[in-house]
Formats: C-alpha cells, structure tokens, sequence
C-alpha cells in the first residue's frame, strides 16, 4: 500500500490536482518541479531547471515539459496538459491517469482503452539530469509512443514569447538530439535507452498560461518552443527510458543510470521518511569541498540566517552529523571574513544580518545535543568564543551590547531580523532596539559557552550573564504577563508575535517558569494554528491573515498574521520544557495536521508559511528548509522523550 498516492477522483479534477505539486532536485541546485498531473503553473516549473553560471546566479527553465502520445492503429491519445486563455485546457491527458503515487520516485498510471502505460521520474543526484521510464504495462496491439519536448531556454524570472532571435539547429547524437535555442546557455541532451525517430517539425505553443502567476499579480502567458517529436516504438512489459540534461550519457547505461539513482532513495512510506527524503533536497553542493542548505524551493538561494536555523533539522535529525559537520564547515569561513573585514559571502547571502552568528551558535548547541559536550569543544569551543568576544568588543556593524548586558540593534530603517519584508525599502515590521528573540538567543549563547569549557563561571562572560538575568525581565516583561516585541528607548512594541517563544524554548532562559508559562499561554491562545504560529496575533493592529494577491497584499500579510510552520518547533519545545512528558500527547496531535499537509500542497513537503486563518492554505515556497527542519526536529524531541 502506498503512503502518496492519489486516485482517479483527485487526479481528474483539476481543482484538485492542479494544487499539488510534486518536486526533484539535485545536489547542484537543479531541479524538476511541475503538478502531479504534469501540468506547469509557475514560471518556475519545468522538468528540467538548473543554474547556468556562466549567464548569471539565477536558475533557469531548459525543458519546460514533455507532451507524450500513445499511439495505435493510427489513433493518437495525447497525455500532456497545458492551460490556455480562456480557462481552456489542452489536450486533457490528465482523463487518462488512473492513479498517482510518490512513494519512491512520482509514478503515472495511465489508461487509454487497452493500453496502460506507466511513467516514473527520478532526478540525478549529481547530475543536471531528468530520467524517465515508460513501461507499457498491457497493450493488445502495435504501440507507438510520440513525445514533444517544450523547450524555454529562460531565466525562472522571466518568460519568453516567439521570437526570431532563437537558434532552430540541432544535432543528431546517439538515440536523441542536442540543441540550443540562445547564445550563453549549455547544449541540452535529449536520448533514449533504444533507437528513436526524430521527426523535425518546428512550432511555438502560443499563450501558454501559469495561473499561479496569475494569482501573484505578476505575467503569466508564455509562448513555447516544440522543435519537433521523438517516436518510439514499444512493446507489452517493455521499458523505454529518456533522459535530458546537459550532459551526453551512454544510452546503453541508461537503465543502470537510472536504477542506481532509485536504489540510492529511502521510499517515502511514512511521515518520518517523506520529512527526511524533503530535507535531504535542500542539500547544495556547488564543487566537491563546499556544502551548504537552499533555503527553499523553488525560488530561495542559500540564506544565512535560514542556513543555520535548519542545519540541525536537516541533518542532526536524519542522523547525518557528518553533513552538519561538512556544511558548518564551509560557513564558518565564511562567517570569520565577515567579522574580520565587514566581507559578504559569494553563496551565503544576507551574513550581514546582526542575528545570524547567534543563530549558528544555537544550531552549534543542537550538535552537542546529539554528539556530545567533548566532540563540540574540539570542533567548535573556538568559533564561538569569537563570535562572542566579537559582539562583547563592539564590532559588529548593526548591534551594540549594552550596560545591562542586552543586545542592541538598529532596524528603523532596515530588516534586520528574519521578520523581513519591505515595502518601498521600508520594513513592513519595524523591529529594532532590544529585539526578543536577539536577546534571548545572546543569554543562551554565553551560558551554552560557560558548559562547553565546563560550566565554570568565566571572567569575560559571567558579568554579562548576570546582567541579563536582570535586565531581561525588566525589559521585557510587560504587566500582561507576555514580552514586548521590541523596546526602543520609550517605544515598546505592544503587538503579540510568536518571537517570545525564543526565549521559553532554548536551554537556557532569563526567565522564571512562573513567566515562561504565562509566555507561552498566550502564544497558545492567540497565535497557535494547525499549522504553526501566526506572525501577529488577531487582536493586534495590522492583522493580514491571507498571505494573496499582488506583491504589495503579500508583503502586508507576510510578517502580519501570516502563520509560519518553522516556529512550531521551538513552540513545541517550548510546550515540552514547562510540561515534560505530560505535554508528549499534545505534541503528537499538533503534528498530525502537518502530516496531512504533506498530502496537499507540495507532495512529501512543506510549505514556507499558511495563511493565518481557516482554511490555513499553503503559501510561499513549495519546500521550505526551516519548516521541514522544525518538524524533524520535534519528531526527534519526541522521541527522546517517549523513550524516557
């Protein structure tokens, strides 16, 4: 019995189908991504995307889509699916799945009179290369199968439209073809495993439609590139396999290709494996020493703070420390340039960000969770040390430790915290002065540094510990017994936002339980969600639940009622330290709506953030690295507690 599937029913109603997504990606930051009934509705879909450096650091669409005809007694049954004006959809093959299932790979059960004819998909590891296997599973008579590849050759930013400029050349190379339709761009390699006809028949596809743009304010309409068709013919319980990527490959290895990519996946049979298969797709491996997490899929490039609040989830918990100890490798270079001379990254953008070496002191702390006290000393003792000695001597551009041992940063005019949208470069959430979460973070920072070299008080950090045990309250705390957003010398941020929670979740708080619990009661009652916690709660002004709409109705919404899965993490955590074992049961029943969840949007994922209120609709980027992070990563609390 399969854990992904769908049947008939959901498969043949579009209203249904058309809002599941299925993504493949590879350790080079190429990807495939499409609907389940293989019909693109963002200009980021396509079955093949990659980066094309040698253009610019965007991805961009080669092989936008593969329409596939069954073909017998001179009778054509098209399977592909594109949207055109008019709300008209063409040429309906989504009426002939019979069922779909993600298990192991995205499998295509088509039926068409006698003929049923299976389609698998699996994306190369390491390769910039979509696989496709077709097996005729019943057929009565002579089959031919005839495939049209769309090409874009195009930024995922942009769309294209029929223009003189492109190149209509190719070549015949064994079982297929290569081409290039512009200047810049690689060749892409079109073969099969056996002999294949290709008949040249060049046509643009017109109009072309991707509602989802549509929905989000931005173009839509696209026109296509068809150079022509492969044909191909197969028989009962035979294979055919077709490959594109830009890269040649022997077609007698194919298959072996192929079966190795599928032998190396953890089916998707469970919650647990779909989460672990998700979180091992943000995985980026540019050249052979550097690793580093996307932030998401299918528009994020690899972030700072986003890098270092998913590490834990996305390798601690799929018991993988040998890849935290690989991508902490390569950013703490990184992360030294920029506190030795103000130097951004090349890859990892945003490191300027004041809270980001915090946040890698936190995922720091989650190894020594796992791996233990010694190993984290040997590995990391020193790193840490100087991030704090950085923030204690005042080098940091953006944020000053104050007299009463607070940190201080100045975000009146910038985003400064992961609350970071803007209209017109302005913060749509101003946050700056004593910021929660920063504060938080920094108490828990010195102390987990005091028990890594022993739990002995220290001369350059005990002071400020101390300091912050008192001030933190009196800071924060307001007479409605929850914690100001932020405080800015007389301006306090009354708004009730989820950013508290910080500071009831990590080991180490300044705050009494007596407070901690207060905290999160009102966390509980006014931001909690099936599906996270709500960046602002519904009593407080500016509340925007619907993250829809045009990019400034977006913008509104997204740090503004918005509800963000990642945050369900340390809530729960949160929930688990003031309740202990008695809080497991609740646990255990807040994640069952994000299993479901898998199911809905992007198959085997989760979504960036919902809208904050019913129906709790999936926004934002398909897969999300924080949002699959803190759920692993709550599955591995909850295990250590139900062991307990």
């Amino acid at each position: 019995m399969s854990y992904l599937k769908f049947d008939k029913t959901v498969m043949t109603n579009l209203e249904e189908s058309l809002s599941r997504e299925v993504l493949r990606t590879n350790r080079k930051g190429a990807y495939h991504c499409t609907t389940v009934v293989d019909c693109n509705t963002r200009k980021y879909h396509g079955l093949l995307v990659m980066p094309v450096p040698d253009l610019n650091d965007e991805n961009h669409v080669l092989l936008s889509s593969l329409d596939e005809t069954v073909i017998q007694h001179k009778a054509e049954f098209n399977l592909g699916l594109h949207k055109y004006p008019g709300n008209h959809f063409s040429p309906n093959g989504h009426k002939y799945i019979r069922e779909y299932t993600s298990d192991t790979m995205p499998r295509t059960l088509y039926r068409v009179g006698g003929v049923i004819l299976s389609k698998e998909k699996v994306f190369s590891s390491f390769e910039n290369r979509i696989m496709i296997k077709y097996t005729l599973e019943d057929a009565h008579s002579a089959t031919t199968l005839r495939f049209r590849p769309f090409l874009a050759f195009r930024s995922v930013k942009t769309l294209t439209k029929e223009n003189s400029n492109y190149n209509r050349d190719y070549q015949e190379i064994t079982n297929g073809i290569k081409t290039c339709m512009y200047p810049g761009y690689p060749e892409l390699y079109m073969q099969f495993n056996k002999k294949a006809t290709f008949v040249y028949d060049p046509h643009w596809y017109k109009d072309i439609e991707y509602p989802k743009e549509q929905e989000r304010g931005y173009p839509y309409q696209e026109d296509l590139y068809v150079p022509g068709y492969f044909e191909v013919a197969i028989k009962k319980g035979e294979s055919v396999y077709f490959c594109a990527g830009d890269e040649q490959v022997a077609t007698t290895q194919l298959k072996t290709l192929y079966e190795k990519e599928v032998d190396s996946r953890t089916p998707r049979n469970n919650f647990y494996n779909s989460l672990k298969n998700s979180a091992q797709q943000f995985y980026f491996r540019p050249n052979e020493t550097d690793a580093y997490l996307l932030a998401g899929y299918p528009w994020f490039k690899v972030r700072a703070r986003d890098l270092f609040i998913a590490l834990p989830g996305c390798t601690l918990a799929i018991d993988d420390p040998v890849r935290f100890e690989k991508i902490m490798h390569t950013a703490m270079p990184a992360v030294r340039a920029f506190m030795q001379n103000n130097e951004p990254d090349k890859v990892i953008k945003e490191i300027n960000q004041p809270d980001v070496m915090l946040w890698a002191i936190w995922a720091i702390q989650q190894y020594a969770q796992k791996e233990g006290i010694k190993k984290t000393h040997e590995c990391y003792a020193e790193f840490i040390k100087e991030i704090l000695d950085y923030f204690l001597m005042q080098k940091h551009p953006d944020m000053k430790v104050m007299d009463n041992g607070l940190l201080y940063a100045d975000g009146k005019e910038h985003a400064i915290t992961w609350m970071n949208s803007t209209i017109n470069g302005k913060p749509v959430v101003t946050r700056s002065g004593y910021i929660v979460e920063f504060n938080a973070l920094w108490y828990n920072a010195l102390c987990f540094y005091t028990e890594l070299t022993g739990g002995v008080p220290l001369e350059n950090y005990d002071p400020t510990i101390k300091a912050i045990e008192k001030s933190f309250s009196e800071t924060f705390v307001n007479g409605y017994n929850y914690l100001f957003d932020s405080v800015s010398g007389t301006r306090v941020d009354w708004s009730v936002r989820p950013n508290m929670i910080f500071a009831v979740s990590l080991i180490y708080s300044p705050l009494t339980r007596a407070q901690k619990r207060s905290v999160l009661d009102i966390v509980t009652k006014e931001l909690l969600i099936p599906k996270g916690l709500r960046s602002l709660s519904p009593k407080s002004e500016g509340y925007h639940p619907h993250y829809a709409g045009p990019q400034y109705d977006r913008d509104l919404a997204y740090h503004q009622g918005a509800a963000w899965p990642w945050l369900l993490g340390p809530y729960l955590e949160a929930y688990l330290r003031v309740f202990g074992k008695g809080g497991v049961s609740f646990a255990e029943r807040m994640l069952i709506s994000m299993e479901e969840e898998i199911t809905l949007h992007c198959i085997g994922t989760i979504s960036e953030l919902f809208d904050g209120n019913p129906p709790f609709i999936g926004r934002g980027a398909i897969s999300y690295a924080m949002s699959v992070a803190a759920i692993l990563q709550t599955l591995e609390l909850l295990k250590k507690y139900n062991m307990d």
